[in-house]
């Protein structure tokens, strides 16, 4: 426990002294965003303000997490150095989408189909490191069953082990582009990404704890509902360190944000929580979670669908916040609200969570 409060509170403070000095230096290159020329016509006063603020957020993250390490003298676990290569892997591919944008003064960035390759080469080494580096108790950080709360009995190595290996990278893929593109759709609003993100992965943190106090591993004290996830605490202290990067970096981007995080900040959290959820063993779980984030997605994919068939709208705009925003709410209470309705989901996933234990 005190790795955890030890990378939340250093990433915290990072973060929310980082994140001035970051702004003063974009300023001075003049790194300023670019507004969609179809979004809502109040973004139109957002266009100059400094972007890529996900740097802060994942240094804050890595240095919250190695300062935790050498306090502590642990030494890193194989599921955390995972999670952060994802982290880190597709914050690189969102600054490159970032630096084209500004670079070229435009709204749009790196072509949709290099996003995808970037995004699916980091995915596929994640997914091929995760079945490798087993523990004493032969353990992988991660398994190829597709997990709920727990390891479920749906095994994708039914067909032999390459079969297995090919299908969990396809999966394991699957869950960090949706998540990176979740989390990236609804960055639209000051604050909106960074809060509900910063709900989600603290509950990751619950999540970690209780399931290393609850582990397999500790055989004398394992319960019939044990967990099998290899470094449950390690994965709680990157989930802190996380949450700690996104308090501090929410102080300078709630409304009005003198800053935003940008692709760079979006694609990270979204790899950071596909990570989360695929070592941790809660996939299925993670979409109640993440419910906010699953929300924006779905309003997106019914907008298009759905206009593609019939040539109308179900929202005045997509992704949700912008239908709200168009319907006349505030950003601020847009923002507030949506928060409200993540800390539902989170509380509803945490209950999901605990009541599975105690029927167990």
């Amino acid at each position: 426990m005190k790795a955890v409060l030890i990378a939340g509170g250093l990433a915290m403070l990072v973060a929310l002294l980082g994140t001035p000095l970051f702004i003063r230096f974009l300023v001075r290159k003049q790194y300023g965003q670019f507004i969609r020329q179809d979004g809502p016509t109040a973004h139109f006063t957002k266009r100059g303000t400094p972007t890529m603020g996900g740097v802060v957020i994942i240094a804050a993250t890595l240095i919250g997490w190695c300062g935790a390490l050498l306090v502590t003298g642990t030494e890193p676990s194989a599921s955390e150095v995972l999670v952060l290569f994802l982290m880190t892997g597709l914050g690189l591919v969102g600054f490159l989408d970032d630096y084209i944008k500004i670079s070229r003064q435009r709204s749009l960035g790196l072509e949709a189909r290099w996003k995808f390759v970037g995004q699916g080469l980091v995915g596929v080494i994640f997914a091929v490191a995760a079945l490798q580096f087993p523990n004493e108790q032969f353990r992988t950080p991660a398994s190829t069953r597709i997990s709920f709360i727990r390891d479920t009995n749906i095994d994708l190595a039914f067909a032999g082990v390459t079969v297995g290996l090919i299908l969990f990278v396809v999966w394991a893929n699957f869950l960090i582009t949706a998540w990176s593109n979740a989390v990236n759709l609804t960055d639209g609003l000051d604050g909106l990404a960074t809060g509900t993100s910063l709900i989600v992965f603290g509950s990751f943190v619950v999540v970690g704890v209780w399931q290393f106090n609850q582990s397999c591993q500790f055989l004398s004290t394992a319960g019939p509902s044990c967990y099998e996830a290899r470094d449950p605490l390690a994965l709680a202290v990157v989930a802190a360190s996380i949450t700690g990067a996104c308090f501090g970096f929410l102080w300078w981007n709630a409304s009005p944000a003198k800053i935003f995080m940008g692709d760079t900040g979006s694609l990270a959290l979204g790899g950071a929580l596909a990570g989360l959820s695929i070592l941790a063993r809660v996939e299925i779980l993670a979409a109640i979670i993440g419910g906010l984030f699953v929300l924006e997605v779905l309003s997106d994919v019914i907008q298009i669908g759905f206009f593609k068939m019939t040539g109308r709208r179900v929202f005045k705009m997509a992704p949700l916040h912008h239908h709200f925003e168009l319907q006349g709410w505030g950003e601020v209470t847009i923002v507030i609200r949506f928060w409200i309705i993540a800390g539902l989901f989170v509380a509803l996933g945490i209950g999901i969570f605990y009541a599975e234990w105690v029927s167990g």
